[in-house]
């Protein structure tokens, strides 16, 4: 079983953000998959920076959509997204300089992307045209 299951509680009805979102959870638990076995931690570093690469450019697609249909709260959503990517990059850190992961920490900040964000924020593309 993975860190997180998908529902359709993530789902925006954006067909790209929702094939997004489910390839990212499947990124997120390939680099969990990892973590509860023996692993080679350039081999983890290397995971987690590619699924920073892939939030990012998720993130993009998003704002795009979002400045195509003028966002009221396009501004805070983005904003949202820099912290998300920062706390992704703070994990990749501390994971290449320590010996020891804090796994907690990596399932407070999933669970902060994937449900306080997405209630927060992605429930609110639904009303977009698209």
């Amino acid at each position: 079983m993975g860190l997180i299951q998908w529902n359709d509680q993530f789902a925006t009805g954006i067909a790209s953000i929702d094939h997004e979102h489910a390839e990212l959870i499947s990124l997120i638990n390939f680099f969990y998959s990892k973590l509860t076995q023996p692993s080679n931690k350039n081999e983890l570093v290397d995971i987690l920076n590619n699924i920073y690469a892939a939030i990012h450019a998720h993130f993009m697609l998003e704002e795009k959509i979002m400045k195509k249909n003028a966002y009221d709260e396009y501004e805070k959503h983005r904003d949202d997204h820099a912290h998300l990517l920062d706390d992704i990059r703070d994990i990749a850190i501390e994971l290449d300089k320590s010996a020891q992961f804090d796994e907690q920490d990596l399932q407070t900040k999933l669970n902060d992307w994937f449900v306080i964000h997405f209630k927060t924020y992605d429930a609110r593309l639904h009303k977009l045209d698209h």
